[in-house]
Order: C-alpha cells, then structure tokens, then sequence
C-alpha cells in the first residue's frame, strides 16, 4: 500500500505514451450490513478475458486481485467508492514493441458521487455522434483497454461542444453501439430493447445485470440490432454502467424522449438496481463482496 502522492510511474510509461494499458471499473456501496462491492468476481474475470486478448501476462490469480481489491477499499475506510484496477507496461522505453516490459498492476479506491450529477434523477440529454464506434476489424472491442477510450473522449467532446451531456455512437454498419462510456436500453410498447454483441459493444458487467434484473421482474428483453430512429420514437432511453449506474436519457438530438421525463420502467429498473446494490434484495445477494 502506498499513498497516492508516492504512486508514481515514468512521464514514458510505455501505456501513457501509446494506450497500451488495460484497467476496470467498480463501485462498492454503503449498506446495512457494511461496504459491499458490486459484482467483484465478474469485474476480475473480464479484466483477465482483456489481458490475455493483448497478451499481456501477469503473475496474479483472479482471488488475489479481489482480494487485493478488496484491502484497498478497507485500508481506505471508504463506505462508498470507485475502483480502478489498472494493468500497465511498466517501461519507458521508446518504441511499439512492449514484449519484453515488465507489467505492472495498481488499484485505486477513490470516494466517487453520481457520474452525470443531477441527470441520474432529472435525465440527460444525448448526441448522436458523427464519430463511429471502433470495431473489431481495428481494435478488440470486448477489450477494456485504455487506447479504445480516446473514440469515446472524441466523440464526447464532439457532443459537449454542441451543448449536449453525452454521446451515443453508431457503429460502423449505421445501428445503434453505446454511449461514449456505458451501454443504452430503450423501451417501447413494454419491452426493454439493448443492441446486442454485433454493434461492437462492449459487454458491459451492468448491462448484463440489467437483463438479468429485468427478466427477474417479467419484461421481456430483446438483444437485437438497434436503427437510430428507433431511439427518436422510444417511449423511454436510458444509459447504464458502474459510473452511470442506470441514467435516464430524455433528449436524443433535440427529440424529446417520451414525455421528455424519466420513465416509469428506467424508475423501476434503477429502483430494482439500487436495491441489489445496497444490500437490500437477498435474492441477488450473491452479487456483492463485503468488505
């Protein structure tokens, strides 16, 4: 353990200069019975799918991470919090090839509040974005690798600039991908409607837990290719993530969403999620990881 003005790499870090590293995203939550992380194993288990598609090797077993995971957010007495396991070359040396480098792993804990503020009860506003979702024909898109995120940087600031909140990317075949960093959902005549894995999307662990959530509560889900004015015409929209959590999207391209409002299902789901998430649904109790 080390403190965080002693965590320190080379300004040449082989994954600084050229994106070469490969990180996660969890949150633990406060809840009754103390902190708890929110789908630990499944994290650590696509951390590992991501390094063996860059070949990157490292020496820890999936238990040791989470139980490293796991000390960190204990050492730093957070009951609610935001992890960032990172996987990187650990060189400064100048050139593409990073084989022979040493790879280095940290976690960080950071306190960490609603990604998008007041959106995640009020709703955002959303950008169709003239970029295009990196596919696997360029980079391996069920990677979580740091290189593939400067698409989504683009296309976000591309949407900020325009005085929207957020991004939502097509891929290359014109349906509808992701945001620039979480998966979307719509909803119309009752069903719940998510692009499935031939957008080129990344496989998000909350998507799969919104599924999972949904079918528990009797919607039907439909994983399909999405065209983007199907996203004009939906009754509800929304983005889910460990950062987003489940956010209401009520305006695509000055189109109101429904109502314009957050709708009665993206309540329901986000109701349905937070209780998992604060310990409060035994049923899915098997979820989380105290602390």
């Amino acid at each position: 353990m080390v403190s965080y003005k002693d965590a320190r790499v080379p300004i040449l870090t082989h994954s600084l200069q050229y994106g070469s590293g490969i990180f996660e995203g969890l949150r633990a939550y406060e809840t009754k019975d103390g902190t708890a992380i929110f789908r630990l194993d499944e994290h650590v288990k696509r951390l590992l799918r991501s390094l063996k598609i860059y070949s990157m090797k490292i020496s820890y077993t999936d238990k040791q991470l989470m139980k490293a995971i796991v000390e960190v957010v204990k050492k730093n007495s957070l009951k609610s919090c935001y992890i960032r396991p990172f996987v990187f070359y650990d060189s400064d040396k100048i050139g593409m090839n990073p084989s022979r480098s040493k790879v280095s792993v940290f976690i960080a804990a950071v306190p960490f509040g609603a990604y998008f503020g007041k959106g995640k009860e009020h709703g955002i506003r959303c950008k169709i974005s003239s970029w295009r979702r990196i596919n696997s024909g360029i980079l391996p898109v069920e990677a979580k690798a740091s290189g593939n995120y400067i698409n989504s940087i683009i296309a976000g600031n591309e949407a900020r600039a325009s005085h929207f909140d957020e991004a939502i990317l097509l891929s290359a075949s014109g349906y509808v991908a992701e945001g620039s960093g979480e998966n979307i959902f719509l909803v119309k005549y009752g069903h719940l409607i998510t692009p499935d894995a031939s957008a080129d999307i990344l496989m998000g662990v909350t998507r799969e837990s919104i599924i999972e959530l949904a079918e528990n509560i009797g919607l039907i889900v439909e994983q399909r290719e999405v065209h983007k004015e199907e996203l004009y015409s939906a009754d509800e929209v929304f983005f889910c993530g460990t950062a987003a959590e489940i956010t209401p999207v009520v305006n695509i391209d000055g189109i109101h969403i429904g109502n314009g409002k957050p709708g009665p299902i993206t309540k329901l789901l986000q109701q349905k999620y937070e209780q998992v998430a604060f310990g409060e649904n035994k049923e899915f109790e098997g979820w989380l990881t105290y602390v």
